[in-house]
């Protein structure tokens, strides 16, 4: 060496020491947080990966959490459902007792109906304050709201993924075959004493004739056990025409002739089956059931009643959703397909049954179905059509939580584990790999030290040329 204005050999090893003091900073750091990724410029495409993955576990987390509330809510409301159907119990066995007229007096059916309008009072509190984080549950604030049906009744929105934003979905209904009654039919006035067996699904009852009854005279005697039997009777031309009083395959008129001569018209040996409606909603064939329709799809599920002006061969009927529903955010993005929507309906008294049928409210004293009142076999009905009411949203809860909000849970928890594995090959630190570079780095930084301070000595060697 023999020029001392620049030393190359120190500036290399000052070089490599500041490259070593780097590395042991870079690996301290690492072991002190755990991440092997702590600035962007330490693997600028992993981090954008990582941040990505990051991203996704935080939606998966509130995911989860989300679905976790949902079922609280919905064991909330089911919860309250299951005391109002024990309270519906009781109006039923009460309501029975109360048709015991020949072993009851009127003191003890006015017990009764004290104990039901107590019941009816105690369903209505149920339904007005059941609520969970201050949100009325079963009042009809998560019901859906509709436009005025076009012929279509008893509308029942059970779920529908109403577009955010003012949006509505428009549920189009058309009929390709209307649904019939079963019907069967007798020609002319009785022409001797005829003795026949009315039945249809309600019942069966005997019905005589004499010789010589009117078509009209057969009519009100049919159309007077109606309630009985689920027939009724009409004039059809110059016959007699019986039909059942509800629509569909599943109902049936049926006449036996015990004595005398009936010249039976349709039907197969004295016996006819009613028809239900094909119906198409939105475009896909619908569940029927006479005039009832159920629809169901991804996105949609919905329940009516076909008004007579739809129930024709092409007849039409349509609504709007408009909004309402109760609607959880249970993917890890919000978006409209990790939506999961359910409609809670009102079921206070007023609620629970339907137009056709009657409301559990007329049951009340002084209600037209009151247990003092003559229409008990319709009372019976309403409370039949309760019933069923409440259990069938208990169905659909419980459903929703075991099918949906379950098993969301559940894969969303399995989904969690392989993208936090993914996020943690990517950023956290591998201690065993990065205690071995440390060391590595600190024998480098001892090394370079020692070389440096050589390459600083080494200039005095030129003392020795200046040496005389």
């Amino acid at each position: 060496m023999s020029r001392i204005n620049t030393n190359i050999s120190s500036l290399q090893a000052m070089h490599k020491l500041l490259k070593n003091n780097a590395d042991v900073a870079t690996r301290l750091e690492r072991l002190s947080s755990g991440l092997k990724i702590n600035r962007g410029k330490d693997a600028p495409a992993a981090l954008i990966a990582s941040e990505t993955l990051r991203s996704e576990i935080s939606g998966i987390n509130q995911a989860i959490d989300n679905s976790g509330r949902a079922g609280n809510v919905i064991n909330t409301a089911e919860g309250s459902l299951s005391e109002i159907s024990q309270l519906l119990l009781e109006v039923q066995g009460l309501t029975n007792q109360a048709a015991n007229t020949g072993a009851l007096s009127n003191d003890e059916i006015a017990a009764n109906q004290l104990q039901v309008d107590s019941i009816l009072s105690s369903i209505n509190r149920i339904a007005s304050t059941t609520q969970f984080n201050g949100v009325k549950l079963l009042n009809g604030n998560f019901d859906y709201t509709t436009t005025t049906p076009t012929n279509a009744s008893n509308v029942r929105v059970n779920a529908a993924l109403v577009p955010s934003g003012g949006g509505s979905v428009t549920v189009a209904i058309d009929v390709t075959t209307s649904a019939q009654t079963a019907h069967v039919g007798k020609v002319g006035a009785a022409a001797d004493n005829i003795t026949v067996e009315v039945t249809g699904n309600d019942g069966s009852e005997q019905l005589t004739f004499a010789t010589g009854t009117t078509v009209a005279q057969m009519i009100t005697a049919v159309n007077a056990v109606t309630t009985t039997t689920g027939v009724s009777a009409s004039l059809s031309g110059a016959d007699l025409r019986l039909d059942g009083t509800k629509f569909g395959a599943s109902q049936f008129v049926s006449v036996k002739v015990i004595a005398g001569t009936w010249a039976t018209v349709g039907g197969t040996g004295g016996k006819d089956t009613g028809v239900d409606a094909v119906v198409k909603v939105n475009g896909a064939a619908a569940n029927v059931n006479g005039t009832d329709v159920s629809f169901r799809n991804s996105n949609l599920d919905v329940e009516f009643t076909l008004a007579s002006a739809a129930n024709v061969n092409n007849g039409t009927a349509t609504f709007d959703i408009t909004g309402g529903g109760a609607t959880f955010a249970i993917g890890s993005k919000v978006s409209e397909p990790n939506k999961a929507v359910i409609g809670l309906a009102s079921v206070s008294s007023g609620n629970l049954g339907d137009a056709g049928t009657g409301y559990l409210s007329t049951l009340g004293s002084g209600g037209d179905n009151s247990l003092s009142s003559a229409n008990l076999v319709k009372a019976q009905r309403i409370i039949d059509k309760a019933i069923k009411q409440v259990a069938t949203l208990r169905g659909r809860l419980g459903a929703f939580q075991k099918e949906i909000i379950d098993s969301n849970i559940n894969s969303l928890s399995v989904a969690l584990e392989n993208v936090t594995a993914s996020e943690s090959a990517i950023r956290d630190a591998d201690f065993a790999s990065e205690t071995a570079a440390l060391t590595r780095a600190q024998i480098l930084v001892q090394a370079t030290t020692s070389v440096l301070a050589q390459a600083n000595t080494s200039p005095q060697s030129v003392l020795a040329l200046l040496q005389r």
